[in-house]
């Protein structure tokens, strides 16, 4: 460590004690701060002062809860170091007090000190590009994706000038994903086609290439599965499935390391990359109607995550598993397991409450969930109040018409007809954008579905074969299913019992596959009508022992799920989760 000559002796021995009583087994952090704050009484030069400063905000923040004493040291380095060519101290600090600000929801003294920061460190290619990200990832947050993109492409610019190609790329990258988030399709697809072209022919280390082939590719599976493109994903999904046993499997050893100090960034470690491709596989099997698969790959993923978190509970981590989460209860609503559910959206809002900003990210999520739950549970007035706080929070315009067809499915079941047609704008098809392919078809379900409400058979046989075009396009399980036991329906209502029969066959095959416990009841209920009407006294009491079945089996666990404390937060729609509404049992998943 740099000092002067009048320094060096004292010093060096208090530097030496003070890494001597943090490096103890256990580490003696009270003696470390005492040692360091000792350096700061012998009135060091200026360079020393600044150092001990941004020493001691780090071991504040890292091993006590004192962040007033941190950020007063922060602030102090940050002032001595600002005016001086202390490169690492001054840029090291403005990186550690803007995430202390960040934190402490201050981003507009985050955003200035970074500025500032980047304008001093041109001359420093590291700090200038970590700096640039960090800047930029506080505007995503923030939703003000121009400025982050801006950001984004001056660090392509000085990647350029730096000669460093792996590091253009990640800003490449971080820019489509930035896009995306902005729902700016045209602009991803352009950016994606850059950076495919420039990773095809990149030269770089083995694990470089590999590392940047799994964030292009998560970026393009990411894009179809929003789109609900379950078909047309399957080959890239293949791809990063097969490049992340790729990347696990390079030993870091074998891989030359780079001068270029610009070529010192990770995306992210190998590890959480698993995780991610875990959960976009979740993402698949659960868009695709693959239950089981859903639920194998979510387990794996979050004890996955639970190993990680004990060596370092990073942040991302929990956003992860919260997404998980999300996925996983939808499955168990489709299968019938609402006890488990309840329990899983009660641990999502824990994960929230480990990470604050989680519920400001995902708090529609959460709230859609229950309402989704509460309509499983026939609380429709409680399922309303849920959609309404979801679209409320949502800042996504694809979460809100999610939310607003469910919510139209609540109107409809409970006759409101003068609220379904308040909606019917907001849920329009053909006003859905075409790149949210599985949405779009969906509106049109809930039009078919509304339109056999009013015995309108014929207009909702041709918006319900509209979805199964749609459906059928991309291998939409859960619509095709969903959409062949209504046409049933309706053929049935119409008198046709052998067309209704050939809807409703197929819609049974695909939802035990599935597996849908709900289109299973309702197709077997069909069935045993079919089969009774046709005079096939056999079928006809095999559909009522399967129709029996699965409504003993729902009212089991309807009996089970209300009778769970958990079930009370279908009442909440403000302020903090009612962490007392515990019943201490766990999921099935393992979870938490």
């Amino acid at each position: 460590m740099a000092s002067t000559s009048n320094d060096s002796s004292w010093y060096s021995s208090l530097i030496g004690l003070a890494e001597y009583f943090r490096t103890s087994n256990p580490p003696n952090i009270r003696l470390c701060i005492h040692c360091l704050q000792a350096i700061l009484g012998f009135q060091p030069s200026p360079e020393i002062e600044a150092r001990t400063h941004l020493q001691l905000g780090n071991i504040l923040l890292a091993h006590t809860k004192n962040i007033d004493t941190s950020q007063t040291h922060l602030e102090k380095a940050w002032s001595i170091s600002s005016g001086t060519y202390f490169d690492d101290v001054r840029f090291e600090t403005a990186s550690v007090l803007s995430q202390l600000y960040e934190k402490q929801n201050q981003t507009s003294k985050a955003k200035p000190l970074l500025l500032r920061a980047i304008e001093l460190s041109k001359q420093a290619p590291y700090w200038h590009c970590r700096l640039l990200f960090q800047l930029a990832q506080i505007h995503a947050q923030e939703r003000d994706f121009p400025s982050a993109c801006n950001l984004l492409s001056l660090g392509t610019d000085f990647a350029i000038v730096s000669r460093s190609e792996y590091t253009r790329l990640l800003f490449v990258l971080s820019k489509a994903m930035i896009l995306l988030m902005d729902k700016q399709m045209n602009e991803v697809h352009k950016v994606l086609v850059e950076a495919s072209q420039l990773i095809e022919n990149y030269h770089g280390s083995h694990v470089h290439k590999e590392s940047l082939r799994v964030f292009f590719l998560v970026l393009q599976v990411y894009h179809f599965l929003t789109a609900g493109q379950v078909k047309t994903v399957k080959p890239f999904l293949k791809q990063l499935q097969q490049s992340i046993q790729t990347i696990t499997q390079i030993q870091p050893e074998d891989e030359p390391v780079s001068n270029n100090p610009v070529d010192l960034f990770q995306w992210l470690p190998k590890e959480h990359m698993c995780v991610l491709v875990y959960l976009v596989t979740v993402m698949h099997s659960m868009q695709a109607g693959y239950m089981d698969k859903a639920q194998k790959y979510t387990d794996k993923a979050l004890m996955q995550i639970e190993k990680l978190k004990m060596l370092d509970n990073h942040p991302l981590l929990s956003s992860f598993q919260l997404m998980l989460i999300e996925h996983i209860v939808m499955c168990r609503l489709i299968m019938g397991n609402k006890s488990s559910a309840i329990q899983e959206i009660f641990q999502a809002c824990h994960v929230c409450q480990q990470q604050p900003r989680l519920f400001t990210t995902h708090g529609a999520q959460i709230h859609t969930l229950l309402g989704l739950y509460a309509m499983s549970m026939n609380c429709m007035e409680s399922a309303e109040l849920q959609f309404k706080t979801a679209c409320k929070l949502s800042t996504s315009n694809e979460v809100r018409l999610f939310v607003n067809l469910n919510l139209a499915i609540v109107y409809l079941r409970t006759n409101r007809q003068a609220e379904l047609l308040g909606l019917m704008e907001a849920i329009n098809p053909e006003t859905v954008p075409q790149h949210s392919h599985s949405l779009k078809a969906a509106a049109f379900y809930v039009q078919g579905l509304q339109a056999f409400f009013q015995s309108r058979f014929n207009e909702a046989k041709r918006y319900l074969r509209e979805t199964l075009k749609m459906a059928n396009a991309e291998d939409l399980n859960r619509l095709t299913s969903c959409s062949l036991v209504l046409l049933g329906h309706i053929f049935l209502s119409l008198g046709n019992h052998r067309e209704a029969m050939n809807m409703v066959t197929p819609a049974m095959q695909l939802a035990g596959k599935i597996p849908d416990v709900h289109v299973q009841l309702w197709a077997s209920s069909l069935l045993k009508d079919l089969y009774r009407l046709s005079g096939d006294n056999v079928n006809a009491e095999e559909g009522y022992m399967m129709h029996t079945n699965f409504s003993q089996s729902l009212l089991k666990d309807h009996f089970q799920s209300s009778q769970l404390s958990e079930h009370g937060l279908i009442q909440w729609t403000d302020g903090e989760c009612p962490f007392h509404l515990s019943s201490s049992a766990v999921g099935t998943s393992g979870m938490l």
